[in-house]
């Protein structure tokens, strides 16, 4: 598996940003209001990978009063922040979206509590993004000072 690539993450929040303002901005009367739930739920999940990701590092690295680590547990673990980056970022777009067609009604009283909401989720996703990163760094082999990979297989 390769790393998550930043760029490939970029694009993606700025594809689905687009699509999501052009398409938000036809038909937002028509749409229920946006859930204010979803901040504490993805920041929830973002501190959740960065503990893990905290944890997996000091494992790896066999820091004192840790155990080993699986090496099936870690890749099990990479894959999670891989798929947490990419949705973190498709999540990002749908909220950066909702922000852009919200900031030019801030005069209504509904647009503008949806502009907190929308813009306060992003900030959230854009934690997730962070944390899901970081835990698929933390999941790297470490190299000896030599170059050569450490063996976790015993």
């Amino acid at each position: 598996m390769k790393p998550t690539r930043p760029a490939v993450l970029v694009g993606i929040f700025v594809v689905v940003a687009l699509l999501t303002w052009l398409i938000v901005r036809q038909i937002y009367s028509d749409l229920p209001l946006l859930p204010w739930t979803a901040i504490p739920t993805v920041l929830l999940l973002a501190v959740g990978e960065g503990y893990s990701g905290w944890m997996t590092r000091a494992r790896i690295a066999r820091k004192p009063d840790t155990k080993p680590v699986e090496p099936l547990a870690v890749a099990r673990l990479a894959a999670l922040a891989k798929a947490s980056a990419y949705a973190g970022a498709v999540f990002a777009g749908l909220f950066a979206g909702f922000s852009l067609t919200t900031v030019q009604l801030l005069t209504s009283e509904t647009p503008r509590s949806e502009f907190f909401v929308a813009t306060g989720s992003l900030l959230a996703s854009v934690a997730l993004i962070a944390a899901a990163l970081y835990l698929e760094n933390s999941c790297r082999v470490p190299k000896d000072p030599e170059g050569e990979r450490h063996d976790f297989s015993r």
